[in-house]
């Protein structure tokens, strides 16, 4: 899959897009692949403040669970709810109806272009 070159990753396999003054947060289809078929998700309340690197909600597989790790420190405006009632979204459409959270950003996190991020995943 090509990567999508208007946006932004991490080192955790999540992505970035700017949405005016806000960004809105997804993981990569290189991490929904490793995780398997995603049954639950954990997500931050709305006006929760979140910071860069740590963990911020969990997302659930068949295989295991993994931490969803913040992208950046700032507040948590909006949640996708469908993908909270349909996590099957996230394996399905990653960069668009999987899309997990939005957040009004204060400070990034350290973040790679869409050729660091196939360099890192080897893709």
């Amino acid at each position: 899959m090509s990567l999508p070159t208007d946006l932004k990753y991490t080192q955790e396999h999540e992505w970035l897009a700017e949405r005016g003054d806000v960004v809105r947060v997804g993981v990569t289809p290189y991490a929904a692949n490793a995780l398997g078929d995603i049954v639950y998700v954990d997500l931050p309340e709305v006006g929760k403040q979140i910071t860069a690197g740590e963990a911020c909600g969990e997302l659930e597989s068949t295989k295991s669970v993994s931490d969803l790790y913040a992208p950046a420190t700032g507040e948590v405006v909006s949640v996708n709810e469908a993908v909270v009632d349909d996590p099957s979204k996230i394996n399905d459409d990653p960069f668009g109806e999987g899309w997990l959270l939005e957040l009004r950003v204060s400070e990034y996190g350290p973040l790679l272009d869409a050729t660091q991020y196939a360099e890192l995943t080897g893709e």
